[in-house]
């Protein structure tokens, strides 16, 4: 992939929803070119719309994920989910969303679903089978990969699961991110705050069982190797990342294979991250990085700031410091407060993909 000057010459590719070969060329050409797509989470349109916007100020790919409790919010909260049905429709509508609204923006996208661990594997099963019937009519799945999560599980029976899934995905050329070693921290109602620090670091025996066990069934898999990595934002030095050991999991397959990185790896727990880690692991094969801590508070912020500057403006729907008889619709329109959220999302949209250089030079 290094022989392409741009993703644009990488062939089949698109504007719009990326899958398959094209996706997977995307991630070759990432790592060739030592940059990673920013995988932002999302929970409505308005978040889906701000990454997009961020994307084409840039003319850079982006990636939108969803996760189970953010999908569940996307279909709305006010729906039944004992059986995750809330959780499948809202990930589903989201996809078709962003599939409607990505090629207007002008830049690939990938649509990706989030952190699954083992107790949510219906909301998982829900998602393939729509994944399913959208090969079917259109030879390409709906979403271009998605995540199991089954760290917490024994590393055998995580890779198991792992392929049984994986030998789903494969005849659509779905690609699966799965964990191995586990990102403290809590996520989106899953609580590793308490784990023991060493499962916070894989092995690079770790990682080699993963590419055993995965590898017959696809190629088309990342992985999410431990370094240390906490979801959430943190002082600095209460996290303390080693990327160094992505390289060591790199020589330690690259030995055994031949080839110089073999590994695509993904970089969890981003929000906070000190810069000179992020660029190490680009250095050593990260192809993707999840940020979602930092642009809720990014979302936040907009209102935030909107309300301490108008403050005087949105205490009713009449009278304002312009006069007691004064109008305020203009203020507490909600496409004025949260377009403002956007506004803020977008800028540090923007500071994600320039940290992992997905800039055009």
């Amino acid at each position: 992939m290094s022989e392409y000057a741009s993703y644009w010459d990488i062939p089949g590719m698109k504007a719009g929803v990326i899958t398959g070969d094209v996706a997977w060329n995307l991630l070759k050409f990432a790592k060739a070119k030592g940059f990673a797509i920013p995988a932002f989470n999302c929970v409505t349109s308005s978040s889906v719309n701000s990454v997009l916007e961020a994307g084409a100020k840039l003319g850079r790919p982006v990636m939108i994920q969803f996760s189970e409790g953010g999908s569940a919010f996307y279909a709305g909260k006010g729906l039944p989910n004992d059986k995750k049905q809330a959780s499948i429709l809202g990930a589903v509508a989201g996809a078709h969303y962003v599939r409607m609204v990505a090629p207007a923006y002008g830049i690939p996208v990938f649509v990706h679903s989030d952190h699954c661990a083992k107790k949510l594997l219906p909301w998982f099963d829900g998602m393939l089978d729509a994944d399913e019937a959208f090969f079917k009519a259109h030879g390409e799945p709906l979403f271009s990969s998605h995540m199991l999560d089954l760290s917490e599980e024994p590393d055998d029976e995580n890779i198991g699961i792992c392929k049984k899934y994986l030998e789903r995905m494969a005849p659509m050329k779905c690609i699966l991110e799965m964990e191995i070693g586990i990102t403290g921290g809590a996520e989106d109602g899953v609580d590793n705050s308490g784990v023991a620090k060493d499962k916070l670091y894989s092995t690079p025996e770790d990682v080699w069982a993963v590419h055993e066990g995965l590898s017959p069934v696809s190629h088309m898999f990342t992985i999410a190797a431990a370094f240390g990595n906490v979801h959430g934002v943190y002082k600095p030095g209460n996290v303390q990342l080693q990327p160094n050991l992505l390289n060591d999991f790199q020589k330690f397959a690259g030995e055994k294979l031949g080839q110089e990185k073999p590994y695509f790896f993904v970089f969890h727990g981003g929000s906070g991250s000190e810069k000179k880690d992020i660029e190490n692991a680009l250095s050593y094969g990260v192809v993707k990085m999840n940020v979602d801590t930092d642009t809720q508070w990014a979302y936040w912020e907009g209102i935030l700031n909107f309300y301490k500057s108008k403050e005087g403006y949105l205490q009713g729907q009449i009278g304002n410091p312009e006069g007691e008889d004064k109008p305020n619709k203009a203020y507490y329109d909600p496409r004025k407060w949260v377009r403002e959220a956007e506004v803020t999302l977008i800028k540090r949209v923007t500071e994600g993909c320039t940290d992992l250089k997905n800039v055009n030079a």
